[in-house]
């Protein structure tokens, strides 16, 4: 049988190396191996190892972080095979942190390093290099790649599946020399993270335009809580600044505002270390309430020589930005940084499409409900890739059960394939009139970003969705064209959704429905009408 696998973050790698044990497994990546957003990770990996902790622990906060809106049996899932999941990390070579406190050993009698973040009650975090964890577990999964028969197909970029009697049957993608080229699959496994640069401001990699959401979108596959977007609450406010951990206040760190009073203790009783929406809501208040200044990341009550051997890495950024953070405060701002959203799976990664797999950022088994739990994401690749690798042996299924179809609205709706091609252009600065249509990118970026971002109104949601129908996307031809029409498919759908959503929940903040709604479905799902994606016909 032949896998094609789209994404070689921890969840495209591990589905790979799993998968290669029994099938002939192609995998395609848009850049080099190596650059996606797991090699960004820094804080670690979230597992119930400790002798104090427990999967029903780690269970408890996942639901508690997702304002009530997780799925149980993907919670299940995560929490209970994640202990064997890092295991096999372990054994891959993975080079976690270790320590010298009797007192930290694990269950097993481990010397592992454990951090502490957000929302989570326990000591739970495993980290590499100190604040480089995900480059570590990606240099370790890629070196095992590299051990298997698996067909690696580098700076491939793909463009639309390919459907055959209602089956995914393979993938067009431009290769290498920017050529288009159809590759046939029996399975084809999505693992191509998310699409964090529909914002202007991003923790993400320049690869996370959504690429594998918006191909599964124009399939025909179902999507779901795309209105769950998180952003993360602490990115060095500097040009080109990139995440700061949330390890660092779980360490001790705290916020402050430009009068360097610490704001977050009157928002929520665990401050800084509150769920990551709160803490992100709460930064984007003291912002607006001091004309839109940064706040403050203040660690220089931490010893300096135990700041700067955690986090290496900050340090060296924080340096190369000018500031010596033992001594003084960085400035932080939110900025996007994950979609709870994707294509809708159920806990073997399986899709509402026979032939299609998806697993990681790109999929939405619904485990991270409205919020993200910290750490949690490169536990999630882990898991679910696994998992799916094993589900490419049963029967293709006819049609996935959708989380028991418990709560899931599923629309139908127009797809985007007309708004491709829509008579008024969109200004790059927002207006729904303009000359040139040419930065496409900027477009979205700017409406996404002021309409459709951290907080939400009906008035800002209904002037974003009329403008992003404006917009028009060339016929794709190179790489950014492609990209820029699967950031223009998914920013209409992330606007519909969150019109949709008339209440607050998680990541999810509307100022004009400030309350959850205890009424309201649990997910939001969206299917296409008709698929733009032409059927093929046999031969």
């Amino acid at each position: 049988m032949h896998v094609v696998i789209v994404g070689s973050g921890i969840a495209g790698l591990t589905a790979a190396i799993r998968a290669s044990t029994r099938h002939d497994v192609t995998l395609v990546t848009k850049g080099a191996l190596a650059d996606g957003a797991t090699a960004y990770a820094q804080g670690g990996v979230a597992v119930a190892l400790g002798a104090d902790d427990s999967a029903a622990l780690h269970q408890a906060d996942t639901h508690g972080a997702a304002a009530g809106s997780a799925d149980a049996r993907a919670v299940d899932v995560l929490c209970t095979d994640g202990p064997a999941r890092v295991r096999d990390l372990i054994a891959l070579g993975v080079p976690f942190d270790r320590t010298t406190d009797p007192t930290s050993l694990d269950r097993h009698g481990d010397d592992l390093a454990r951090g502490r973040e957000a929302a989570h009650a326990r000591w739970r975090v495993l980290h590499a290099d100190g604040d480089a964890t995900g480059a570590a577990i990606e240099r370790t999964l890629v070196a095992a790649l590299h051990r298997r028969h698996v067909t690696i197909l580098e700076r491939t970029c793909l463009t639309d599946l390919v459907v055959r009697a209602g089956a995914v049957v393979g993938v067009d993608v431009l290769d290498l020399l920017g050529e288009p080229r159809r590759i046939d699959a029996d399975v084809v496994v999505l693992a191509s993270g998310g699409a964090g640069h529909l914002y202007r401001e991003t923790t993400n990699p320049l690869v996370a335009t959504g690429d594998g959401a918006a191909a599964a979108w124009r399939a025909g596959a179902v999507l779901a809580d795309l209105e769950f977007v998180q952003f993360h609450p602490t990115r060095l406010a500097v040009p080109g600044g990139g995440l700061v951990s949330e390890a660092v206040r779980g360490e001790g760190a705290v916020l402050r505002d430009a009068r360097g009073r610490r704001f977050m203790t009157a928002v929520h009783p665990d401050a800084e270390l509150a769920p990551r929406d709160v803490v992100a809501r709460g930064i984007a208040s003291a912002m607006r309430d001091q004309g839109g200044a940064p706040v403050l990341l203040d660690a220089s009550g931490l010893d300096p020589t135990f700041l700067v051997r955690r986090f290496p890495g900050l340090t060296r950024a924080t340096r190369t930005a000018g500031f010596d953070w033992t001594r003084e405060a960085v400035p932080v701002a939110p900025a996007a940084h994950y979609s709870m959203g994707g294509v809708a799976t159920d806990a073997e990664g399986r899709t509402s499409l026979p032939g299609l797999l998806a697993v990681g950022e790109v999929a939405c088994t619904g485990v991270h409900g409205a919020n993200r739990l910290a750490s949690n994401s490169l536990l999630e690749g882990l898991v679910f890739a696994v998992r799916a690798a094993d589900a490419i042996d049963a029967p293709r299924p006819g049609r996935m059960r959708l989380r028991g179809d418990a709560g899931l609205h599923v629309t139908t709706v127009p797809t985007a394939a007309d708004g491709t091609r829509a008579s008024r252009p969109l200004r790059p600065g927002g207006a729904d009139h303009a000359d040139d249509a040419a930065d496409v990118r900027g477009a979205v970026q700017s409406v996404m970003t002021d309409r459709v971002g951290l907080l939400r109104d009906a008035g800002g949601l209904a002037s974003a969705r009329r403008a992003l129908a404006g917009l028009t996307v060339p016929d794709p031809a190179g790489v950014q064209d492609h990209e820029d029409r699967a950031l223009l498919d998914l920013a209409r759908l992330v606007a519909l959704a969150a019109e949709t959503r008339t209440e607050s929940r998680g990541a999810h903040a509307r100022t004009d429905h400030p309350d959850a709604d205890p009424g309201a479905p649990a997910s939001y799902a969206w299917v296409a009408r008709p698929a733009p994606v032409p059927q093929e016909v046999p031969a």
